[in-house]
Formats: structure tokens, C-alpha cells, sequence
């Protein structure tokens, strides 16, 4: 349920060129496809929240991956670039309810301790989903064309659907629901932006996540156009930074169970902070070539593994009764920023990787800054 984001946005990744080619689309078009479901994840989310505290967790979870797969199937018999970038955006809007919700499920079940234990599990599901999605849209594409990867979307969206309807139990009661209307909502969206811990977390979560969505846009360009690698190989590269969030998030886990998650967080942000510079020099001068790119990359994208759970159990802690306004609101800060990377990687474009590795810089940065000055 995790992984639905992963798996929607990585496993089309190495068909970008031929759906440029099939649907006669420039490639800042084909991206686009990619920025709107950015922006459909962000926006999506603010809904969830609410609908999940109000319904129970379950409810929301059918509409959405119900909605999630009528769009995939539109993406797949889309006609033109147009219709599929509405599809995208569509399929976004119904994919972001299993990403809102299994968060809040966490915070259902368990305290701030645990909540980084699982929310490390959830991470070692986001790992796996980067590793496999890009090589199966890799082995689907040259077998069934590129509207096959979104065919195999719609039956995953399906699979969901079954899973949900049979395995997850509700883990919010009828007596811990809000019965709240829309004013409340609000009012709960204002003390949450009112705080500032929870902002802070939220933003240096967001940061940090944000240097990865220039990561996810810009890599095919710079790994394929740039340095060389077939589209069927793709996958292998972007695999092992997806391994090391894997990774990471089961060393996160394993540690706060003996350090507290506030004091984990203030060490770990500095990686990202110091391999995204590191990153912009090698691009910017070309020291050590395609391999030192691979290893900078490989330093930030990899902790993200473990600043993720560390930001959403310290932001969401204090915060149990609106687990699920929590949660969407954290998740819209973090993707608005998301397709905020997206639109600007695009306006620097300039033929190098240096306009990705600056992104990705200034997200370690701002990251760093936004939990030393609001979550300090």
C-alpha cells in the first residue's frame, strides 16, 4: 500500500523516450506527465487525512485505489500526451490515499518509538518498490510497449483493492473518530501549520524527499543521454540507490530502539547535507567522472531511508488524535516541495547534470537548515 507511489512513478521511467516517440510528444511534455502526478500526490493528500479520521481508515482506501485503477487504465488507452497527463493526474489523486493512510495506520497502533520501527518497515517496502519497478517497466517495455506498464498498474491497483478488502483490519475504532465538520478540519490544519515542530519536521522530511524527486526526473536524462546507459540497464543503477533506503531505514529502526529518535535526527541530516555538495562539485568540475557522480548520488539518496522516519514519527508524534490530518498535511508539504524540484529542474535544464545536482544540493541544505532553525 506503501509503495504505491514508488511503483507508479518508477516502473514508467524507462518507457519516457517511447512515449515520447508513440504519442509525438517533446520530452518537457512526457515530463510533464511526471510533474502533474507529483502535484496530484501533494494536493490529493489534504483530503485523505480528514476523510480517514472521520470514516475510519478502510473506507477512504477503497475509494482511492478504486479511483487509482479506472486512471491507470485510462493511462494505458490514452491517445495523446494531453489525455495521458490528466489520466496521471487522476491516477495521483487515488494513489495518494494508500500513502496518507498507511502512516496514520502506524500512528494508530503504535508509540513514537515504535512509529520509527515501523515507519523503517514501510521504508525497507519504499526501498524494494525503486529497486524492482524500474525493471519490470524495463522487461515490459520491449514485450508489450510502454501502455503495457500502466495495464500492469491497473491490475496492481486491483491487487490492492483484494488485499485491503480482505487482510487490513480498521485500526481506528468508531469511538476515537472526529465527528468534526469543515471548520474543524481547518481549525486542526491551522494549529498543526501553527506548530512549529511539526513544520519543521514536516520541512526537512520535505527537503531532503525533494532532492530525490529531482533525483527520479533528472536521472534518465543524465544516466541515459549523458553517460551511456540503455534504457534495460536503468534499473540497475536507480536499484541501488533504492537499496540504500532500504537499508538505512532497517539501521534507523534498529537504532532508535535504543537512541531517541530526537537525538538520531540531528546526526543523520548532516549526510545528505555534506554528499549533496559533494555531489554539485563532482558534477560542476567532473572529478572522478560517471563513478564519483554514482557515489555522491548514492550518500543523499540513500539516507532519505533514514530521515524519513525520524521526520514523520518526531512530527506526527504529539499528534495521535489527528493522525490522519497529520499525515495528509505532512505529505502535501513534502510533495508540494516535490513538484516545486520538478518545475524548477526543468527551468534549469542545460544539457549537464550539474542543474540536478545543484536541486538536490539545495535540498540537503535547506533540509538541514529547516530542522536546525525549526525543529532544532
Amino acid at each position: 500500500m506503501a509503495a504505491i507511489g514508488p511503483f507508479s512513478i518508477d516502473m514508467y521511467l524507462p518507457a519516457l523516450p517511447a512515449i515520447g516517440a508513440s504519442l509525438n510528444a517533446t520530452a518537457g511534455a512526457v515530463q510533464g506527465t511526471l510533474a502533474i502526478y507529483f502535484l496530484g500526490l501533494a494536493f490529493g493528500q489534504v483530503f485523505y487525512g480528514p476523510l480517514s479520521d472521520r470514516y475510519g481508515r478502510r473506507a477512504p482506501l477503497f475509494v482511492g485505489f478504486g479511483l487509482y485503477t479506472l486512471a491507470a487504465i485510462a493511462c494505458a488507452l490514452a491517445p495523446d500526451v494531453q489525455a495521458l497527463t490528466a489520466a496521471r493526474l487522476v491516477q495521483a489523486l487515488g494513489g495518494c490515499a494508500g500513502m496518507v493512510i498507511a502512516r496514520a495506520v502506524v500512528r494508530d497502533v503504535t508509540d513514537e518509538r515504535g512509529a520509527v520501527r515501523l515507519m523503517a518497515q514501510l521504508m525497507l517496502v519504499m526501498g524494494v518498490a525503486p529497486i524492482v519497478a524500474p525493471m519490470v517497466g524495463g522487461a515490459v517495455l520491449p514485450a508489450f510497449g510502454w501502455r503495457g506498464i500502466f495495464w500492469l498498474l491497473a491490475i496492481y491497483g486491483a491487487t490492492m483493492l483484494t488485499l485491503i478488502a480482505l487482510f487490513l483490519p480498521e485500526s481506528l475504532p468508531e469511538e476515537r473518530r472526529r465527528r468534526d465538520g469543515l471548520f474543524a478540519v481547518v481549525r486542526v490544519w491551522r494549529e498543526l501549520l501553527g506548530n512549529r515542530r511539526f513544520v519543521g519536521h514536516a520541512l526537512t522530511g520535505g527537503f531532503i524527499i525533494g532532492g530525490m524527486f529531482a533525483y527520479i526526473s533528472g536521472s534518465p536524462f543524465v544516466f541515459m543521454e549523458l553517460h551511456g546507459v540503455r534504457a534495460e540497464h536503468f534499473g540497475f543503477y536507480f536499484g541501488a540507490n533504492a537499496l540504500g533506503i532500504m537499508v538505512m531505514g532497517q539501521v534507523v529502526g534498529r537504532l532508535a530502539q535504543r537512541i531517541a529518535p530526537a537525538r538520531l535526527l540531528p546526526v543523520v541530516i548532516w549526510v545528505p547535507f555534506v554528499a549533496g555538495l559533494a555531489l554539485l562539485f563532482v558534477s560542476a568540475t567532473g572529478i572522478g567522472g560517471f563513478v564519483a557522480l554514482l557515489v555522491t548520488l548514492f550518500g543523499y539518496i540513500a539516507m532519505i531511508g533514514a530521515v524519513m522516519p525520524l521526520t514523520v514519527a518526531l512530527g506526527m508524534g504529539p499528534h495521535g488524535a489527528v493522525a490522519g490530518s497529520a499525515s495528509a498535511l505532512m505529505g502535501t508539504l513534502q510533495f508540494s516541495i516535490g513538484a516545486g524540484v520538478g518545475a524548477l529542474l526543468g527551468a534549469l535544464q542545460n544539457g549537464t547534470a550539474v542543474p540536478m545536482a545543484l536541486v538536490i544540493a539545495g535540498c540537503g541544505v535547506a533540509g538541514w537548515t529547516a530542522r536546525r532553525v525549526l525543529a532544532p
